[in-house]
């Protein structure tokens, strides 16, 4: 597997000298990737990390964005990108899975920015990952990430400054609006799960993200958080493990705020949604749908 360090260190030494913002600049070149085929003995990995069942002839739902992101890092991490890569923050993920791509099967990788939108904590930027079999799409995911500056706004709706330090990460989407609306009902809980201290970097060992605030905790509070932190799409994954799913499926997910680890969370669902909580915190909400093509 590709290693991320070498991008990682390139994207930290130019995130200073970025300047966030929603009318920037932003790279509109495709990287595409040809003849990608799986390594087994690294999809196994990725299972047993995640909670998958090992040897289905299927990919995970979640696994072309391993395959992908790479891709997606030269993008982030390059000059042109406006956003610092430093501090960004992966605040959702749609999929759709037009049909199951096979293990053993051969892949396009293909990877762009779709645009910059402003965020009431700042910009995001939507980058786009494919993955196609003789020229057919199987799989397509969007994904936004965030991050976080201070707007002309801001001096106007100083609201925020009483937001807790561990709520950094959370994937606000919300707009501002006269009258909060009413929390949803928690779903019903299916169970409780303890997660050890080396879970992020036991999946960063299977999928290349080495980002340093999910690793130790050293590193972690180097950018402000009091423990190491799992990684949102191994979230994803771990929920994904216990929900079934159609060959030909949409996924939504939001991360809302981030697992400290070691830590102890609650597993949620009813039918395709599902939801990852801590207490009263809710990390992660979901929702699996059946894909039907045309339709709305």
């Amino acid at each position: 597997m590709q290693t991320l360090l070498p991008l990682l260190a390139r994207g930290a030494v130019l995130s200073p000298f970025k300047r966030p913002r929603p009318d920037a600049a932003f790279p509109h070149n495709r990287l595409v990737l040809s003849g990608v085929r799986i390594d087994l003995a690294r999809l196994a990995a990725y299972e047993r990390a995640c909670g998958f069942p090992t040897g289905a002839d299927a990919l995970p739902l979640t696994y072309p964005h391993v395959l992908g992101f790479p891709l997606a890092m030269r993008i982030m991490a390059s000059r042109a990108f406006p956003l610092p890569l430093l501090g960004l923050v992966h605040t959702s993920i749609e999929v759709t899975r037009l049909w199951e791509p096979a293990a053993t099967g051969e892949y396009e990788l293909a990877v762009h920015v779709e645009g910059l939108t402003p965020h009431r904590r700042g910009t995001e930027a939507t980058v786009v990952t494919g993955a196609r079999v003789d020229g057919s799409l199987v799989w397509e995911s969007r994904s936004t990430y965030l991050a976080r500056h201070r707007r002309a706004a801001d001096a106007r709706t100083p609201a925020d400054s009483h937001t807790p330090a561990d709520a950094r990460t959370e994937a606000d989407a919300r707009t501002a609006a006269p009258v909060p609306s009413a929390e949803p009902k928690p779903l019903p809980v299916v169970a409780e799960w303890r997660l050890a201290a080396d879970v992020g970097r036991r999946y960063a060992a299977v999928s290349g993200d080495r980002n340093p605030i999910h690793l130790h905790p050293l590193t972690a509070r180097l950018f402000g958080f009091p423990r190491a932190i799992a990684h949102g799409m191994w979230t994803v994954a771990r929920c994904l493990a216990e929900q079934p799913a159609d060959a030909s499926v949409q996924l939504r997910a939001e991360f809302k705020s981030p697992v400290l680890l070691p830590g102890t969370v609650t597993y949620a669902a009813d039918g395709g949604r599902f939801e990852l909580r801590g207490g009263e915190r809710v990390h992660l909400t979901g929702e699996l749908r059946e894909y039907r093509a045309n339709s709305a």
